[in-house]
């Protein structure tokens, strides 16, 4: 749903892993980069290699943790209120996102299947659950949209190296989960006008 790339001037260097197979959030190294979804998050020291967390339902998009969970015990300097805060919230709107994603994901899977049965009322539950699941599936994508907007105000960690302040810039953007939820919303809306106009046209 949403990648990060971890960067920083020279001296930062031995902030970071070169090792895949370490394990996330233990206080042994930054990974160059890291990918967030819907149940995990993984973190690669290259383009290709890297290792990912747990899966669990509902994972919270929390990259300023997760990221500064990987820097080693010493060198990261506290995080002002206004970071935890913003956070603390973005964390809260992403499970909300999730469970929005999940009910207009199920909407779609009950729209297909209701819509292979040729029946009128089954054409009717089809457009019905097409329309929720639209509902749904929009709510989800605009959540993570304008959380993604708001977790780019994460823009840097503050490191403490040999007594110097040095910023490690975090650079947010979009991933592909987003553009799939965006693209499941818009062919999901247009199903909605064949499945309607079958519940209305259907003789079978």
């Amino acid at each position: 749903m949403a990648t990060v790339n971890v960067s920083g001037p020279g001296e930062s260097a031995s902030l970071f892993t070169n090792t895949s197979s370490v394990p996330l959030q233990e206080h042994v190294g930054l990974r160059q980069f890291y990918d967030f979804g819907l149940y995990s998050y993984c973190a690669y020291v290259d383009v290709t290699a890297g290792s990912c967390s747990h899966t669990k339902a509902a994972t919270e998009f929390l990259p300023y943790d997760m990221i500064s969970a990987d820097v080693a015990v010493g060198h990261l300097s506290s995080a002002t209120p206004d970071t935890i805060v913003l956070s603390a919230s973005i964390g809260s709107q992403s499970r909300s996102a999730y469970y929005l994603i999940l009910l207009g994901s199920i909407c779609t899977a009950l729209a297909f299947f209701a819509g292979v049965v040729k029946r009128v009322m089954a054409f009717f539950y089809s457009s019905l659950f097409a329309i929720l699941g639209s509902i749904f599936l929009l709510s989800g994508a605009a959540v993570w949209t304008a959380i993604i907007k708001n977790a780019q105000g994460l823009s840097h960690l503050d490191i403490t190296l040999e007594n110097t302040s040095v910023q490690l810039s975090l650079q947010l953007a979009a991933g592909r989960g987003l553009f799939l939820t965006w693209a499941a919303y818009v062919c999901l809306s247009i199903s909605i006008v064949p499945y309607m106009l079958i519940c209305f046209t259907f003789r079978g």
